[in-house]
């Protein structure tokens, strides 16, 4: 039977709002996004690294995080396989935070394996972000050591910044009984968590060089390339750090 007048009036009417409640959905969840995103951000300059002593500090509290690892038991495919990474990335503070919309954020140091395997050059300062959208509430701290696996992620971490999961693939490390288990991946990250959250997940962090704390560390304007490649820079506070890597994963 043919729809009269008024029913196709209202038909019409139906459609329209229908696709204005999804247009309406679509801009809210955008603007959630964004939230996120900013709010990891703000997460992530929450770990200040602005002077010399901050930087200073930042890298003493990773060397700890690193010795904090090397001695956990649960963490002995980490151990095993340092040796085979050709860089550590090592955070001793990310932040996750939210309630519906959220995010997580810290900082981090990078060292990388000198030729040959018996020297580590670094630390180069990073900041780590990453945005969440949906059912969350609760804050959290973490810490994450990171093994540097390939070329491809290496040169990435000296690039100005870009997100794991991409073209650089992750993966949780094995922890205690599935130490055994294979992994292949680009970037292996273990981490430990002491809040409300069961874990952290690194999947679509976002990396970036951190100018300032480089700068305050070293003291003048330097980039990752200058302090990791060009090894054009260097600082006696980071003698400690180097001598911790090295004797962990055996020169």
């Amino acid at each position: 039977m043919p729809l009269g007048a008024g029913s196709v009036i209202f038909v019409d009417l139906w459609l329209k709002a229908r696709i204005l409640g999804a247009i309406m959905l679509e801009i809210n969840f955008r603007k959630f996004s964004l939230i996120a995103v900013c709010f990891s951000f703000l997460l992530a300059g929450c770990a200040a690294t602005g002077t010399k002593e901050d930087a200073t500090a930042s890298v003493r509290a990773a060397e700890a995080t690193l010795t904090n690892f090397q001695n956990d038991p649960e963490m002995r495919w980490m151990r095993d396989h340092l040796k085979d990474a050709r860089a550590v990335l090592i955070s001793p503070r990310i932040l996750k935070a939210g309630f519906v919309f959220g995010g997580s954020g810290g900082s981090g140091v990078l060292l990388v394996r000198g030729e040959g395997g018996r020297s580590w050059a670094g630390p180069a300062f990073y900041r780590l972000a990453t945005a969440s959208v949906g059912f969350q509430a609760g804050v959290d701290s973490s810490e994450m050591v990171a093994l540097v696996m390939s070329e491809k992620a290496l040169n990435s971490l000296l690039s100005t910044s870009f997100k794991l999961g991409g073209e650089v693939s992750v993966s949780a490390g094995p922890v205690g009984m599935g130490a055994g288990a294979p992994v292949n991946a680009d970037m292996i990250v273990f981490t430990r968590s002491k809040g409300l959250y069961g874990g952290l997940n690194v999947d679509g962090t976002v990396i970036s060089i951190d100018t300032a704390g480089n700068e305050s560390f070293y003291g003048k304007p330097v980039t990752p390339v200058d302090i990791l490649v060009r090894k054009n820079v260097s600082s006696p506070n980071a003698a400690s750090i180097q001598r911790t890597l090295a004797g962990s994963a055996g020169k």
